[in-house]
């Protein structure tokens, strides 16, 4: 057959889909054979699927496609003519199919012209793939769901000379030069994959070797590909693949089961990572590390992401999902896995406070907008957009409540039992509820709310002492959602302390303790656990001589939002004395709440608790407690405070967030200074517990110390750090302050930005940095962000350096992107329009912050409204942003 046929386009209307229309696929596919011939400006695709129908009754199986060029399609060896199938916007079905059958495509696609950069694209000299969600049915036609489990053997054809390294998922089985100047390679996987993790690489790159002993005594190679330019900043993401293959051997006796894995750094990719069997796929920004090209944060990014796709390999690998409405059973469950590691990685209290600070500022944001959603959604237009913070990161809080509830013990009890029931299979978020129910033997029907209702529950906390007993009544309510049903109780578990007079938690023992729901003493009887299942509970500690301060929480230990009034003293005193980490900060964060929000009347002033923590922080010996005190003296960030209050003037509340920084560091000037001086210890960059909370302590201290400086003292002061420093971390703070700092010259501003650029302008995420600093900071205008966009340095089709612009934009720069003329919403929504064109997945990300409307004033909700509205006006949007943008307007 002739590619007569041509290419079919994808632009039909978006439908959405539902979790009660789920059914078990009529035929799957066993094997997969696939054959890629990569030329210039073409790449043709030849797939031999063997078939089989699992449904007697089924009389054609329908494979999924999207701007591919048929060029043949025949079944056991024939030819089909064209009555014998049927060509769609997005699929090929065939007829006649009964029993087992072989089906042999042949597609053609141009990976060089996929500016989407899903299914096989080309990045830069080489060639490679995100097939996650749904990019294979752009590769070739075929059962492109993840309950389709396939073994995989994969040939590629390419010019040996150019492409000398052509990868893919498995152990590689043949290796041969081709007669006209190519090479031909074939990789087998011996583990059913969904068509998802299927990946392939070529290019010619640059390689970093190593190699694992498992604890059964296996040895295993261990590759990292970039660019021969990136490969020097590689040694770090291979430190971090050691240690998580071995944490995962020890924590969850998971050890791993081919003979290769690798990683490949891609400077194009809509992602962090992709956890393809045997060979991840990485955005470059969560792979290359060095002490001039990454901050601090960027190396505790890369940690957390290799770990995070080396743990999919069970977690999602070994055990898929069954379809995409289960997508957080894999990657709720990861994101847990990898928090666990970064927590015995670094400080466990600091890491529970980052996640929190993220769930409150994003994921809380997510749960009370247009686009809110529960864990386990029944219904998507477009799967690209579920991939939120509710699926990854509330959906790791719900593990971690199973964690909570069952103990660490029954909980690896229940993983275990998963994993040996599921294995090789795709399973749904009711199979992993169930391996925990058996394994702890308790009853999580309740618990499983959690999957099916969206929204933030709220918690209220009142208190009465009287007679030696402390009474708490404790009330959950559902999210104030509009089109919501009546939600049900949360089975959610509440943990607890009682701090007593000298700072130290009251040991309680059963008989102290009466509720009207269950309890159980954990941390040998500091931790009261509640488990909260009614609408109200009341619990009581009884012979006590005097009322303690409630240390309410404990660990967030529930994702929700809580009412509970307490005096200023007490939540100073929960900050100098509670053990556990995240009350103190939370109770921190109280206090600022309390300061700003116009409608309570303070009665302390959190600038004089703040100066009590600096002045103990020079008191601190261990990096756990100095990096405490370092994430508990920075005052909320403006996202933070946009979502914890209500009712706030936009420039009003910046303004004072603004006054409190201030009189922060006027007030503590002294302190500050010795900080800086402490912690300035000349000594080399280590990318190492000590040396992040060296520099994180130090650098908060610099900032205030920054404040109270203008003019010539200040610039000299920020010249002489910046000369002075040997990583991006320091840089960075200095960089940082020039773009907003009111008190520095212009001219001193773009000399120190030139000088970085020059020093760093071959190194793309250090230059991602530079734009990104400059995007969201409070002086530039429009006609400055115009002028980012006109650097030669810019390209908006790299996701990375358009996120380093308008995200930051957007996301961070609230000054300018909520000015009242409406000018910063109107600029962001041209972009998204014209990204849309040639990136559906990166436009809708970016429409995030004009989803969020509803906490804004009157004037600011219209001005957003307006220009969602004239998006969705557009003939030509994308079913990726049309789905955000229709919902939001709803």
């Amino acid at each position: 057959m002739s590619d007569q046929t041509s290419t079919v386009s994808a632009e039909a209307p978006a439908k959405a889909v539902y979790l009660a229309d789920y059914q078990r696929p009529a035929y799957t596919t066993e094997q997969t054979e696939l054959h890629f011939d990569i030329r210039d400006g073409k790449t043709t695709v030849s797939s031999t699927l063997h078939v089989r129908r699992q449904d007697e009754a089924a009389n054609a199986i329908e494979l999924m496609g999207e701007e591919l060029t048929l060029l043949s399609v025949a079944v056991d060896g024939r030819m089909l003519s064209s009555n014998e199938y049927e060509l769609s916007a997005r699929s090929l079905t065939i007829f006649g199919l009964q029993g087992q059958h072989q089906i042999q495509i042949v597609t053609e696609i141009c990976p060089e012209e996929n500016t989407a950069l899903e299914g096989l694209y080309r990045s830069s000299s080489m060639y490679c793939t995100q097939c996650e969600a749904e990019g294979f049915r752009k590769i070739t036609y075929y059962q492109d769901r993840p309950d389709v489990l396939a073994k995989f053997r994969t040939t590629i054809a390419a010019d040996a000379q150019r492409y000398p390294n052509l990868l893919s998922n498995g152990n590689l089985v043949h290796e041969a030069h081709l007669p006209d100047g190519r090479r031909e390679v074939t990789w087998e996987d011996p583990f059913p994959k969904p068509s998802y993790l299927f990946a392939l690489v070529a290019g010619d790159l640059a390689v970093l070797e190593d190699a694992f002993t498992t604890m059964s005594g296996r040895e295993v190679k261990l590759q990292i590909f970039s660019e021969a330019h990136n490969i020097g900043q590689c040694d770090y993401a291979m430190d971090v693949l050691k240690r998580s293959m071995r944490w995962d051997e020890e924590r969850f006796g998971r050890e791993y089961d081919l003979d290769i894995f690798m990683i490949v750094a891609v400077e194009d990719f809509n992602m962090g990572a992709m956890e393809n069997k045997g060979l991840n796929v990485f955005n470059t920004s969560c792979v290359l590390a060095s002490a001039d090209t990454a901050t601090d944060e960027a190396f505790q990014r890369v940690e957390a992401v290799v770990a995070h796709e080396y743990f999919h390999n069970w977690s999602g690998n070994r055990v898929t999902c069954r379809d995409w409405f289960q997508l957080s059973l894999k990657e709720g469950f990861t994101v847990f896995r990898d928090a666990e590691f970064s927590s015995d990685m670094n400080s466990r209290s600091v890491k529970r406070i980052e996640d929190v600070g993220f769930l409150r500022s994003i994921q809380f944001a997510e749960d009370a907008g247009p686009l809110a959603h529960p864990v386990r959604p029944s219904s998507y237009m477009e799967i690209s957009n579920f991939y939120t913070t509710t699926i990854y990161e509330k959906g790791a809080e719900v593990v971690r409540m199973y964690h909570t509830l069952l103990g660490p013990d029954a909980f690896r009890q229940g993983t275990d039992l998963y994993f040996d029931r599921h294995d090789g299979t795709a399973a749904t978020t009711d199979d992993f509820a169930q391996a925990m129910a058996d394994a702890g033997h308790v009853d999580l029907t309740q618990f499983k709310r959690w999957y099916e209702q969206p929204g933030t529950p709220n918690v209220t906390v009142s208190e009465s002492f009287a007679d030696g007993t402390l009474t708490l009544h404790i009330e959950q309510s559902p999210a104030d959602l509009p089109n919501q049903e009546q939600q049900k109780p949360f089975h959610m578990p509440l943990a607890m302390g009682f701090v007593g007079a000298d700072g130290t938690s009251l040991v309680l023992n059963e008989a102290d303790i009466s509720s009207s729901g269950k309890v159980s003493l954990r941390e040998a009887g500091e931790t009261v656990l509640l488990e909260a299942k009614e609408t109200q509970h009341e619990i009581r500690i009884k012979n006590l001589s005097a009322k303690p301060v409630v240390s309410f929480l404990r660990e967030f230990s529930s994702p929700v939002k809580v009412s509970h009034q307490r005096s200023a003293a007490e939540l100073a005193f929960l900050v100098e004395h509670d053990t556990d980490g995240f009350v103190r900060w939370d109770a921190m964060q109280t206090l600022w709440m309390d300061h700003f929000d116009t409608n309570v009347d303070a009665t302390v002033d959190p600038v004089t608790t703040l100066g009590g923590l600096a002045k103990g922080a020079l008191a601190l010996e261990t990096p756990e407690q100095q990096m405490l005190a370092a994430t508990m003296l920075a005052v909320p960030n403006e996202n933070y405070l946009f979502e914890q209050l209500r009712g706030f003037e936009v420039d009003a509340l910046l303004d004072a967030r603004d006054a409190a920084i201030a009189n922060a560091a006027q007030t503590h000037a002294e302190t500050w200074a010795a900080l800086v001086a402490q912690h300035d210890t000349g000594q080399p960059y280590q990318a190492d517990a000590a040396g992040m909370a060296r520099r994180a302590l130090g650098n908060t201290a610099f900032s205030y110390l920054a404040k109270n400086q203008t003019g010539a003292a200040l610039e000299e002061m920020l010249q002489a750090r910046y000369a002075k420093a040997d990583n991006l971390t320091d840089r960075r703070m200095v960089l940082a302050i020039v773009c907003r700092h009111t008190g520095i010259s212009e001219d001193f501003k773009a000399g120190l930005l030139e000088d970085f650029y020059q020093a760093w302008k071959d190194y793309a995420l250090v230059i991602d940095l530079w734009f990104n600093l400059q995007a969201q900071s409070p002086l530039i205008t429009i006609d400055g962000m115009r002028a980012l966009e006109a650097h030669p340095d810019f390209d908006a089709k790299n996701p990375n350096r358009a996120r380093s612009v308008y995200a930051a934009f957007g996301m961070l720069n609230n000054r300018k992107f909520h000015q009242l003329d409406g000018s910063g919403y109107e600029f962001l929504s041209e972009v998204i329009m014209r990204l849309d064109a040639l990136n559906p997945q990166m436009a809708s990300r970016l429409a995030t912050p004009l989803t969020r409307m509803g906490r804004y004033d009157a004037t600011r909700q219209r001005l957003m409204r307006k220009q969602l509205t004239l998006m969705s006006e557009s003939a030509t949007l994308s079913s990726d942003l049309y789905e955000i943008v229709i919902k939001s307007l709803a």
